[in-house]
């Protein structure tokens, strides 16, 4: 990334000691694309040094979502069209990013207001302060489209506690503010209402001066999140060895009366991991569970760059679910293969042994 890459849907500003990028592409939930990560990179490059900027802030200007991830409509049309190094330069940028917010010298602010999911995660869940409201809505979503959390959203549901990590990899289920502060996927919780506010205080930097208590003003008690209750079943069903083993024991626990009633429950979980794919599903269980022994983000997003790499180049799944749910939105893919019971043993293996032409970290 250079000072020199701009785009028009990322809008970079500087107030006072503050500086400031937004994503502008409301008509499209700030879906993010190569050109716009891009951009971003290039606005924290030029602060890194910068001695009038002491803090960033990343937003957007829709009022229904932050960012619902990247642009998998336009990655869809590349692979189709044989042009695998577009998508392979599109996860190789949004990554780097990832490590480079996560390892900017200056604190990062991130308003995760409305939808984020998938690279929306990778943008917010990486910085330094991450605010959710009443209006958040947070995800992983991606073996919905048969492939696998990334953009560094396996090290943070690794790091989920129990194993509500492998719940939300393997269900794509969502998340409002206490969960996600509850996943640690968040920082705090402030009101939609109170967010120009917060961003004021960060421009004048009135006492106490740190960005993270300036937000603690504003921070409201979310309600207790679904998980607190949940963990018991949660955390039995998904420490089983396999997707398998995990659809059994949910399949016992469907019965128990103690969770059938419940905002989450076993037989819910059970529904969502029928209608997933296979492959994804077996691939993200390792990957999650890879993750939690791997020392570093970067380690992390090394491992879903050669998974990602693996998906791109020898799935079809990948492209069935990106038709199914959100371009023919038929909301009926044909999974290959479509059943656990037909996945080849050595699947994981083939994956986790996958080389890309080139490491996303020289």
């Amino acid at each position: 990334m250079t000072p020199n890459d701009v785009d028009e849907r990322i809008l970079i500003r500087t107030h006072s000691a503050l500086g400031r990028i937004t994503i502008d592409r409301p008509r499209s939930l700030g879906a993010v694309d190569t050109s716009m990560l891009r951009a971003i990179g290039s606005a924290l490059d030029a602060w890194r040094d910068d001695a009038d900027i002491d803090t960033v802030l990343i937003d957007a200007t829709s009022d229904r979502g932050f960012c619902a991830g990247g642009d998998v409509r336009r990655l869809h049309g590349a692979i189709m069209a044989g042009d695998t190094d577009l998508a392979e330069e599109f996860f190789r940028v949004e990554y780097r990013l990832d490590a480079a917010l996560a390892e900017y010298p200056k604190p990062i602010v991130a308003f995760a207001d409305g939808v984020t999911m998938g690279g929306g995660i990778g943008l917010a869940g990486q910085a330094a302060v991450r605010i959710v409201t009443e209006t958040s809505v947070l995800a992983m979503p991606e073996t919905r489209i048969g492939f696998t959390p990334d953009a560094g959203g396996s090290w943070l549901l690794a790091h989920a506690p129990g194993r509500v990590g492998e719940y939300l990899a393997l269900t794509s289920d969502t998340m409002n503010a206490a969960d996600a502060i509850y996943a640690g996927f968040a920082d705090q919780f402030v009101r939609r209402a109170d967010l120009e506010a917060v961003r004021d205080a960060l421009e004048t930097r009135a006492d106490p001066s740190t960005p993270t208590e300036l937000v603690m003003l504003f921070d409201e008690t979310p309600d207790e999140s679904d998980f607190v209750a949940a963990r018991a079943w949660i955390d039995d069903a998904f420490a089983r060895d396999s997707v398998a083993e995990v659809r059994g024991r949910l399949r016992e626990l469907a019965g128990d009366p103690r969770w059938r009633d419940a905002p989450r429950s076993p037989a819910a979980a059970l529904a969502a991991l029928d209608e997933r794919p296979p492959v994804a599903l077996a691939v993200t269980l390792a990957a999650i569970r890879s993750s939690r022994a791997l020392p570093n983000l970067r380690a992390a997003l090394e491992q879903e760059f050669r998974l990602v790499d693996w998906f791109v180049h020898t799935q079809p799944d990948m492209l069935e679910g990106i038709r199914a749910q959100m371009i023919d939105r038929d909301a009926s893919p044909r999974w290959s293969p479509a059943t656990l019971g037909e996945l080849p043993a050595d699947i994981i293996g083939r994956a986790f042994a996958h080389e890309p032409a080139a490491p996303l970290f020289a």
